[in-house]
């Protein structure tokens, strides 16, 4: 299969970049994908194929690439070699792809990266404002909707420093999807949080999956990876080891580093 795909690159590419993928329903493709950090090989050989509505937990040790992989999907880093498709979209240099990529695509990080001297609402509302050119009544109407659906409207008013990290990261969930992305992107969203405060925020993402929506997920929740994964991808060393559904990777697991990284972590 893959080789079919490499003739079919060379022969009609200029075809396929504006396409949108909807026979197969592939939202995201990666294919032959490396990046370096100057002589640092972080990624190697990044095959992926994630289909739209598809819930993929991505886990592994740390430095073995995982947030690198998820940050290359909106072209917060620079991949070397190789593509990388959002939605039939390739991901190149050039700025006005990327930021039609990016308007798909929504990213929950470990920090919340909220502006403290910013409400809540408005730290919800200020991308609609100036990015969608909404007007500010609209765009707030937008916000307090996703509020609620994180369970947090009565926060609106509020500052960020004046909310628990659980609240807060929910805030950040609800910023994201103000933008109504077909992605989420989750970068290890609950590794900063209190252990009491890891759960609220577990539930809001439980929720957004049940809608359908495509969702990417760099954690250790290994009780989140069984209850909502379609796929759990184990990396280690810049590559992917091993995928499967998830009783089949936790029950069956064939590389002996996945095994390993199961005793180690399931064992806490």
């Amino acid at each position: 299969m893959p080789e079919k795909r490499k003739h079919k690159k060379k022969s009609s590419s200029k075809k396929r970049l504006p396409r949108k993928i909807e026979k197969s329903k592939t939202i995201i493709e990666i294919s032959e994908m490396h990046k370096w950090f100057g002589s640092f090989h972080v990624l190697k050989d990044i095959n992926l194929r994630i289909s739209a509505g598809e819930k993929i937990v991505i886990c592994g040790p740390s430095g073995s690439g995982k947030s690198t992989l998820i940050r290359c999907i909106n072209r917060l880093e620079e991949h070397q070699r190789g593509q990388i498709f959002v939605d039939g979209m390739e991901l190149t240099d050039d700025l006005k792809g990327i930021e039609l990529v990016r308007s798909e695509v929504g990213m929950v990080f470990q920090q919340f990266n909220l502006f403290p001297h910013l409400t809540v609402l408005e730290n919800c509302s200020l991308a609609l404002v100036w990015v969608r050119n909404l007007p500010k009544s609209e765009a707030e109407d937008i916000a307090l909707k996703y509020l609620e659906r994180v369970k947090i409207p009565e926060q609106a008013q509020k500052y960020p420093g004046q909310l628990s990290g659980g609240q807060q990261q929910r805030v950040a969930i609800a910023r994201s999807l103000c933008m109504n992305p077909k992605i989420m992107l989750f970068d290890e969203p609950t590794s900063a949080l209190d252990p009491e405060m890891i759960k609220e925020v577990l539930d809001v993402m439980i929720e957004l999956a049940e809608t359908g929506m495509t969702m990417l997920v760099v954690t250790h929740e290994m009780g989140f990876a069984t209850a909502v994964a379609d796929r759990v991808i184990f990396m280690d060393d810049g590559q992917i080891i091993e995928q499967n559904n998830p009783k089949d990777f936790f029950e069956k697991p064939k590389h002996k580093r996945t095994k390993l990284f199961l005793s180690q972590i399931l064992a806490h």
